[in-house]
């Protein structure tokens, strides 16, 4: 019996072990690379891609069937055939073709389907464990434009953690400056958010004139540094003034500037208003 912890350690090392081999894909070989590049080509781009998914979803699914018929493994068809359910909201539809995709391809699309969690479909606790496993399996990538950090901080945000999601936004921070001279104003907007939540307005209110340095016309970050100016009871004139911007701006169409926006309203995103008449 003194063995058994020692055992019991063992097994769970090597499950361990399995878990992360399982996430590693044998590379294809040079004739089954071309192979399925044939099939994306012939399927995908020269057939499906000549619909138009909103109008022509069958042809488009019909399409991508034909080529997963030729191989089910190419992990892209099946993030094609998930794409259109989660731009028209039925995510679980979607879920089940991006499981697919990472199946065969998780090294690509887990990332992929960690942000749809995160950004669309809005299962904050599951975004979170997926990023968690890219982040150890590949360090912290970007998808669509941002690090795995800034979504694990925005998941932290909308769960209410704020202290986790400073945490993780700082970090997203950090990583950008290893490349950009500039930090993109989106991670700087939600660390005035997650200072605005926590009633800290001075801090709020820099990061909010940090985002519009660099997205002069980014009306949300008005809205709140308004806001934050309020619960500080600054001056009516200093309010009206950035009130008046946010009007300006947001009548205008300027907002969280995503290429995704136009299909899901992002954390704190203020809708469009309608002028006020006089």
């Amino acid at each position: 019996m003194k063995y058994l912890p020692l055992i019991l350690l063992l097994f769970i090392s090597c499950q361990q072990i399995q878990g992360q081999q399982d996430l590693k894909q044998p590379p294809l070989t040079p004739e089954q690379k071309a192979k399925q590049d044939s099939i994306i080509e012939t399927y995908a781009t020269n057939k499906a891609h000549r619909y138009n998914y909103s109008f022509n979803l069958k042809e488009w699914q019909d399409a991508l069937d034909e080529g997963l018929a030729q191989d089910s493994t190419i992990a892209y068809l099946w993030q094609q055939k998930a794409m259109p359910y989660f731009k028209s909201r039925k995510y679980e539809v979607g879920m089940e073709y991006i499981d697919k995709a990472v199946q065969y391809d998780p090294e690509r699309y887990l990332g992929y389907r960690a942000f749809i969690k995160c950004v669309f479909s809005k299962n904050y606790r599951d975004a979170i464990a997926d990023f968690e496993t890219c982040m150890a399996n590949w360090g912290d990538r970007y998808e669509m434009d941002h690090t795995y950090t800034f979504y694990i901080g925005l998941s932290y945000l909308q769960l209410n953690e704020f202290d986790k999601a400073e945490t993780y936004f700082k970090r997203a921070v950090a990583k950008q400056k290893e490349v950009f001279p500039d930090v993109h104003h989106l991670e700087l907007f939600y660390l005035g958010i997650v200072c605005y939540e926590q009633e800290r307005f001075t801090e709020a209110i820099a990061y909010f004139e940090q985002a519009v340095v660099n997205y002069k016309e980014f009306s949300d970050a008005y809205y709140y540094k308004g806001l934050s100016q309020w619960k500080m009871k600054e001056s009516e004139e200093k309010i009206k003034a950035t009130s008046d911007l946010f009007f300006t701006y947001n009548q205008q169409g300027f907002s969280i500037n995503e290429a995704n926006a136009i299909y899901e309203r992002y954390p704190y995103q203020i809708p469009k208003q309608q002028p006020i008449s006089d």
